[in-house]
């Protein structure tokens, strides 16, 4: 099963700005990964190619990383998640997005995690994140995400 999502932030910052945020991640100063609500992402050394972490149950190798702009995870688990995840940097019609990208092809029990468990609790942590950006760029965050009662009972039950 194919799988693509896309959660995109728009930011009123410049491209470096909105890179910083990428660059901080897994770091002291992290200002995008929501720690206070999701478990922490972490690797086993500072980002670059080849670094090797991720957050809870999700394992990933970190495949790309353009500072400032870009970096791509390769999943390593759970199990059936066959492809990446990654941030990037964007200049769109004058303003600037911070985009995160899941594309994987989900295999065995993975394609019925995945829109049961998964795709939920992801989701739910990807506009964490973006509201993590846009508090961090601009002070405040417009419209602030809420969890579906589906994501409140599955950490609970996890």
């Amino acid at each position: 099963m194919a799988v693509r999502n896309v959660h995109v932030r728009h930011l009123p910052v410049d491209e470096d700005t909105a890179g910083a945020l990428i660059d901080s991640l897994a770091g002291p100063h992290d200002r995008l990964w929501p720690s206070q609500e999701w478990p922490p992402i972490q690797f086993d050394r500072p980002l670059g190619v080849g670094a090797s972490g991720g957050h809870g149950p999700v394992g990933y190798r970190i495949a790309g990383y353009s500072p400032g702009r870009w970096i791509r995870f390769r999943f390593t688990a759970p199990r059936g998640f066959d492809g990446f995840h990654e941030f990037a940097v964007q200049r769109e019609d004058g303003r600037t997005s911070l985009h995160h990208l899941l594309s994987i092809h989900a295999r065995g029990t993975a394609r019925i995690t995945w829109p049961l468990l998964w795709r939920p609790m992801h989701d739910a942590l990807l506009e964490d994140c973006l509201d993590r950006a846009e508090e961090a760029t601009t002070g405040a965050v417009r419209a602030p995400a809420r969890w579906s009662w589906r994501v409140r009972l599955l950490r609970a039950l996890v």
